[in-house]
């Protein structure tokens, strides 16, 4: 008994810091379970094989196989399809697009790869499509067990309790019908979002050049019929013509081959170009993948004064310059011929002998940060990263290759192949996530050891009375949705599991329908903007309110209810 009491008070204590206290969940739940293995409630046995569970191995290598999977064309190919049409036609194909990537791939990291495009696209405010971007994903991590974190920890406590493992498709009929009624009702709402448009040309540091390709769609056209008077965070501010330089460039200028166009943008201005069709970016052949470095030229560097060709500078430090800041000061002439200066800020693409030499250059530059833009992989690089990504699926679907071992390999040959740097990989580790997870499930096995989760799956039942089972089922889901809204998803997948899966065997039926009940519980974040990962990203960059999730949030998730409370009985009998 006393027992109970120890892990109910760890519980209480988990949600009351969750709830009012500004501490990470990651320390949170670190700490709890921390106290349950001082106070001897569990074995360091067991407290390493919940750190070492297969589903969140598996969730891990995802989450840094993504890191490629974002430098791919794929999508570029969705951010130009995404920005043409009006709204409704873009969210719907924003929707469709996002869900059946999140299907395949951890949903936070394609919010993470598509919220550069987003605020790229040059027709709608992203305060427009945020919002739509993060529900879609949300809705698309339903689909398949790995599309969302969730999904992986759930299925963690499910082979924790002994049962069988969920199959790759178990939520997908679910999934698709929330899908459906979810964008079909995110079409019209996403019209009652607020523009909150951050395209100001007023800050816009950075000067970056790019070349006009013979045989390119821009050719012969004007500056406005090639949309380049409309950039979002990017100004057209100069154009250079067999060495004559045009400033203060009309919308009716017709552009001609080898024409070199200079720009003043942001950091994400270096992706918007190479995006562009039939422009190549300064030292663009030499962008594969790799990720920038920003630095700031040192008074004692020996290329001060210099220009980037007298100096040699690709040659002697194995790196691109692609973007050039001095200042709120507008640089002129092309990027090769600017004479650098003690100060400067330079975006570098950096090769092999940068990395190994990185400690020498202290001389050269005062400061050097890792940033988190990469440049695209070229055409064959995507092919072969997607091919390699779907055979990894594909195998681990058809039981030749269980994925984690796929995974694996995968992530073994990007990072051979220069795909992926090891720095990177260390970046994305997603170090919270390990921690949450490995000890939520401790907590969870302690709540079912215990009997503290039966105890309570009585309690409800009690509550529940005249209800019936399908009465518990409802609790169970708004439990974990109430839970997911208030202490975000994971907590609450790891508190609602044991209490549900008690009251299934209490009632004695198959414990399917009440699994399902949690994992489309915790999925189910869209009032508030801290409950799931992918609304939190989003907050920020589209500048919105807590008014703008309650106004899309309550209906879809009226909806979305709806359908997993009728569907889920029907496809899980009890």
């Amino acid at each position: 008994m006393w027992q109970q009491g120890f892990v109910l008070a760890i519980l209480l204590g988990i949600i009351t810091c969750l709830l009012v206290t500004r501490i990470k969940p990651s320390f949170i739940f670190a700490g709890a379970a921390f106290i349950a293995f001082m106070a001897g409630m569990i074995d360091l046995s067991s407290l390493a094989n919940n750190f070492t569970n297969s589903s969140l191995l598996t969730l891990i290598l995802l989450i840094l196989a993504s890191s490629a999977l974002e430098k791919t064309r794929l999508i570029s190919w969705v951010s130009r399809n995404i920005s043409e049409g009006r709204l409704g036609t873009v969210v719907a194909k924003l929707g469709i697009s996002t869900a059946l990537l999140s299907s395949f791939t951890n949903n936070t990291a394609v919010v993470v790869s598509l919220i550069g495009a987003i605020k790229r696209n040059q027709q709608h405010a992203p305060s427009q499509l945020l919002i739509p971007l993060s529900y879609a994903a949300i809705l698309g991590g339903t689909l398949t067990l790995i599309g969302t974190s969730t999904n992986l920890i759930i299925n963690s406590f499910v082979e924790d309790a002994g049962l069988p493992s969920l199959n790759f498709f178990t939520p997908t009929l679910i999934g698709l019908a929330v899908l459906v009624g979810g964008v079909l009702i995110l079409i019209p709402l996403s019209y009652f979002l607020p523009s909150y448009d951050d395209g100001s040309q007023d800050d816009l540091p950075y000067f970056l050049e790019a070349r006009v390709e013979p045989g390119s769609p821009l050719v012969g056209r004007s500056v406005s019929e090639n949309n380049l008077r409309a950039l979002r965070k990017l100004f057209l501010a100069e154009v250079i013509r067999d060495g004559k330089t045009t400033a203060s460039i009309d919308p009716n200028f017709i552009l001609q081959a080898r024409d070199r166009l200079l720009f003043c943008g942001d950091v994400e201005s270096v992706a918007t170009l190479q995006e562009i069709q039939g422009l190549t970016l300064f030292g663009q052949h030499h962008l594969n993948g790799q990720s920038f470095v920003e630095v700031v030229v040192s008074s004692s560097a020996s290329f001060c004064n210099k220009t980037l060709k007298t100096s040699q500078f690709r040659d002697r430090f194995d790196a691109v310059v692609v973007a050039i800041r001095r200042g709120h000061e507008r640089l002129e002439g092309g990027l090769g011929n600017i004479t650098l200066t003690a100060g400067d800020t330079l975006i570098l693409v950096p090769g092999k002998r940068f990395e190994e030499q990185r400690q020498q250059h202290s001389k050269e530059f005062v400061l050097m940060n890792d940033l988190d833009s990469s440049a695209k992989l070229d055409a064959d690089k995507s092919t072969l990263v997607l091919f390699g990504f779907a055979s990894v699926i594909g195998l681990a679907l058809a039981d030749v290759l269980p994925i984690i071992k796929g995974l694996a390999v995968f992530l073994l040959l990007l990072v051979a192949f220069g795909v992926v740097q090891l720095g990177e990989l260390r970046r994305r580790f997603p170090v919270d996530i390990v921690v949450i997870v490995g000890s939520a499930l401790s907590i969870a096995q302690l709540m079912i050891s215990s009997g503290l989760s039966e105890r309570m799956g009585l309690m409800f039942m009690e509550a529940f009375n005249g209800w019936g089972v399908f009465g518990a089922l409802v609790a169970t889901y708004f439990m974990t949705l109430v839970l997911t809204e208030l202490v975000t998803n994971n907590a609450a997948a790891a508190l609602s599991f044991p209490i549900g899966y008690s009251m299934a065997v209490g009632y004695g039926v198959d414990p399917m329908p009440f699994i399902m009940a949690v994992l489309f519980g915790a999925s189910a974040s869209f009032i508030s903007p801290y409950g799931y990962q992918t609304n939190l990203l989003v907050y920020s960059v589209g500048n919105y309110h807590l008014t703008d999730y309650l106004r899309i949030g309550i209906p879809i998730s009226i909806v979305y209810s709806g359908l997993v409370l009728t569907l889920i009985p029907y496809f899980f009998p009890f």
